[in-house]
């Protein structure tokens, strides 16, 4: 069987949820499948050494064009050309009009809704969501089959598009050992001494994207940092732009003093900010899946996250369950693990354990097993 695997933004530098997804399925499978034959399809970008070429595993690039000029018409055209027997699009989206049987992954639905009043979105967010408005129902329906980050979303995807149940299968994502072999002890004064980081902070991977609930996190610290002194903020990324206006707010007066933006992390650096941290804070308003929840435990730390959408089948009992609209409850799950070092403890061993029961070899066995379904189907 020879397969296609869509990796558009998979040499970018700055890589996100569904970036790290397909570089880390094909690198298992790179271990785990010597007999198929792969091809990956990329947009040229600065990071070409996060994957090499094996025996099977060959990188075509793809020339650009935008987003949906890439995925529509460039990438159906490559994959024709090469003769792959199977499309796998890895990040919601898919080529309408595809000739090859097609898999996608469809990470969350959260583009679906449309939130009013919604001031924060970029206008690169707002036109990304509308495209996907469009395609992702109707790519839904013609793909062979849809692989769901979890439960929750495979419901969300079942309801919404009234698919066959066997047409929607669970694949967990997982975490790769590589970050905690990363943390390495010699490095962390040099990761504290160019973050500039606190002797003692709260991390959050900070994103503009309304769903991610920047604005409550930085509300809740706030009121947090009125009584509790000892513990400063971190957030990656630059001030969101309604930054000025939450300094202005009541009882956010300690805010600007300790709360520090420290740009964009090297990913190389991520465990050593993760490790270094007394609590991750992710309370996200919605996910489907919520990666960094398993990145941090396996860091060796405890983990604020939501009540909602996929949050609690990711992070368990472990995970300490707040609801993201109320910035109190976020509040006190702060004071709570702070206060306690007995309760940090606890978490932090119940997390590591708990990350063994998610593997990107797993995900990947799971992927396979999908891709041979596919292909016995067509013949």
């Amino acid at each position: 069987m020879k397969i296609g695997i869509e990796g558009q933004r998979l040499f970018r530098r700055e890589k996100h949820g569904m970036d790290i997804y397909v570089l880390e399925v094909i690198k298992a499978i790179q271990q785990l499948d010597k007999t198929n034959e792969y091809v990956v399809f990329v947009k040229d970008d600065e990071d070409r050494n996060c994957l090499s070429e094996t025996d099977n595993v060959k990188i075509v690039t793809v020339p650009g064009g935008n987003y949906a000029l890439w995925e529509q018409v460039n990438l159906p055209r490559a994959a024709k050309q090469h003769g792959v027997d199977l499309l796998h699009c890895t990040s919601n989206t898919a080529p309408l009009f595809a000739s090859t049987p097609t898999v996608v992954t469809i990470h969350d639905l959260i583009y679906m809704e449309k939130t009013a009043g919604d001031k924060t979105a970029t206008m690169y967010q707002r036109v990304g969501n509308e495209y996907r408005r469009w395609i992702v129902p109707q790519v839904a329906k013609r793909c062979r089959r849809v692989l769901a980050d979890s439960e929750y979303t495979r419901q969300d995807i079942l309801k919404l598009f009234h698919l066959p149940e066997t047409q929607v299968r669970v694949s967990y994502l997982g975490v790769s050992p590589k970050l905690a072999q990363s943390l390495k002890i010699e490095r962390l004064p040099a990761i504290r001494q160019r973050y500039n980081l606190p002797e003692r902070y709260f991390f959050y991977l900070g994103s503009q994207d309304p769903r991610k609930n920047m604005r409550t996190v930085l509300n809740a610290f706030g009121k947090f940092a009125q009584t509790t002194q000892g513990v400063d903020l971190v957030v990656s990324g630059k001030p969101p732009i309604f930054w000025n206006e939450l300094l202005q707010q009541s009882g956010n007066e300690q805010l600007a003093d300790r709360c520090r933006f420290i740009g964009f992390v090297e990913a190389e650096d991520l465990s050593g900010l993760y490790a270094q941290a007394e609590v991750y804070l992710y309370p996200s308003l919605s996910e489907g899946f919520g990666l960094p929840i398993l990145e941090a435990m396996s860091c060796g730390v405890p983990v604020i996250t939501s009540t909602t959408t996929s949050m609690p089948e990711v992070g368990g009992d472990v995970a300490v369950l707040v609801d993201p609209y109320k910035p109190d409850e976020i509040t006190q799950a702060m004071m709570t693990l702070y206060n306690d070092p007995a309760l940090r403890q606890q978490k932090v061993a119940q997390g590591l354990r708990r990350v063994e029961q998610f593997s990107w070899q797993r995900t990947a066995r799971e992927v396979l097993a999908t891709y041979q379904e596919v292909y016995a189907s067509l013949s």
